[in-house]
């Protein structure tokens, strides 16, 4: 029998908590000892992880927000990202951890190209593989990933059509216009065991002997390729969720010592995704608008989801944010189009991406779309189209109540984009944002989304 191979993947990611009015991350009492909770988890996880070399023997993908953070938050865990890279152990994610199948084409196609043009700038090479958030996935999406040049990607067993499906090799899948890419698909139990079972990783010899050993111990595959198994956890698990298991990790990725042999070799997600030309990856079709972490598709972010005791905030909550977006895009279009040179807004947005990770210069970057006399406006619907690709952060709609820290942020993204554009012109966007989100209340709180917008705004110490 053919020896197994093992990949463990850490999705890494925290929201942007930064403050968009002042640039700098709120104290959260909550978090204490820490400043806020993103120091608080690089702390427990990221740091460990880094100073014991895990980030080297693992696959990941590290959120643009997140890395952005860590460069002067905890400069020693964003070290260990770069370094343990090596070229080939970290894959890219979408900016702003959007859901992209809700998404409008262009703000995917934004969303993919930042992300992949930040992983560039951090790590000096492309990459070939990306995680999209909450895995959540549709042909259009795999379509604009392959196009901007992504080879692979990972989903969960459950988000492709077939049933008891193989999640023992890769597979590819068929997008059209003689365009594919492949995915892997993570091990269930294994996957499961490792973020939600703690007695299942006290040890990670046992847990190497009980469960990942079997794997590998059971039926071939019929053509005797090396069988696959793929972990797939939030990275955060590691020392954050579950308290020393940054120790897990290491005894189970890291080179032993002890001379044991295994039934499985520790390998890469770019080492098992290159296409052997021996055996071309078996085709198989995605099961559209689903997502690793939601049972009903990606309704926990759109609306009335089943697995939340009161959802119907959602809908109406991103209804308010669409209405808000088409409104900032309306009229980022008609006044770029009376600057010099009339720019093409969706091109100078996807470049923006360049001054927002620290690229280039503003200034420079004006110069080069519309010259010397119109950039502080061309700057201006340039943030705000920051901050309205920011708004839609998965984490909005995540949890159960809008009434939390994670909606807030959403929404201070919205006011900052708002503000800019009624800054430029009378277009009362603000105005119309808080009368959407009076339709919608806390389910918790008992009080309307444009009592939680005041409030967020509240805490950075802007007026509503």
């Amino acid at each position: 029998m053919s020896r197994g191979r093992l990949v463990v993947h850490g999705h890494f990611y925290q929201p942007s908590r930064t403050d968009p009015f002042s640039g700098r991350v709120p104290a959260d009492p909550s978090a204490a000892p820490a400043h806020d909770w993103t120091a608080r988890v690089s702390a427990e996880a990221y740091r460990p992880n880094a100073e014991r070399g895990n980030l080297g023997h693992l696959s990941w993908d590290l959120g643009p927000t997140l890395a952005g953070w860590l460069v002067d938050g905890d400069p020693v865990a964003y070290r260990g990202f770069v370094d343990g890279d090596q070229g080939a152990n970290g894959i890219a994610q979408p900016f702003h951890h959007t859901i992209l199948p809700l998404a409008s084409a262009a703000d995917r196609r934004t969303e993919i190209r930042w992300g992949l043009r930040d992983f560039e700038w951090r790590f000096g090479r492309s990459a070939i593989g990306a995680w999209l958030p909450e895995t959540a996935v549709d042909l259009p999406t795999l379509r604009m990933l392959a196009e901007a040049g992504v080879q692979h990607t990972i989903l969960a067993p459950w988000q492709v059509i077939g049933g008891q499906v193989e999640t023992r090799r890769p597979y590819r899948v068929e997008l059209g216009r003689d365009q594919s890419i492949i995915v892997a698909l993570y091990d269930r139990e294994l996957s499961s065991a490792v973020s939600f079972e703690p007695s299942a990783t006290a040890d990670a010899d046992q847990f190497t002997q009980e469960w990942i050993e079997p794997r590998f111990a059971v039926e071939p595959l019929p053509d005797d390729e090396r069988p696959l198994a793929l972990i797939a956890t939030d990275g955060e698990l590691y020392g954050h969720h579950q308290p020393f298991r940054e120790l897990f990790l290491e005894r189970l990725v890291q080179p032993r010592r002890d001379r044991v042999d295994r039934n499985f070799d520790i390998v890469l997600l770019a080492d098992v995704l290159t296409e052997p030309a021996a055996y071309p990856f078996r085709s198989i079709e995605i099961a559209e608008r689903t997502s690793w972490s939601c049972h009903h598709g990606v309704l926990r972010w759109s609306g009335e989801c089943p697995d939340a005791a009161d959802a119907r905030w959602k809908a109406p909550l991103r209804a308010a944010l669409e209405r808000l977006a088409a409104g900032i895009d309306v009229v980022s279009e008609a006044l770029t189009a009376r600057m010099p040179g009339a720019p093409d807004l969706w091109a100078a947005r996807d470049a923006y991406v360049d001054v927002v990770i620290g690229a280039q210069d503003e200034q420079a970057f004006a110069a080069r779309w519309v010259g010397s006399t119109d950039w502080p406006a061309f700057l201006a619907l340039m943030e705000a189209q920051r901050w309205r690709l920011a708004m839609f952060a998965s984490d909005g709609w995540y949890w159960d109540d809008p009434a939390r820290p994670e909606t807030a942020s959403v929404l201070r993204a919205a006011a900052r984009a708002a503000r800019l554009v009624d800054g430029l012109v009378p277009s009362g966007l603000e105005r119309r944002l808080l009368a959407d989100l009076a339709l919608f209340s806390s389910p918790g709180h008992r009080i309307d989304g444009a009592e939680i917008y005041r409030r967020a705004l509240a805490e950075v110490g802007q007026p509503a």
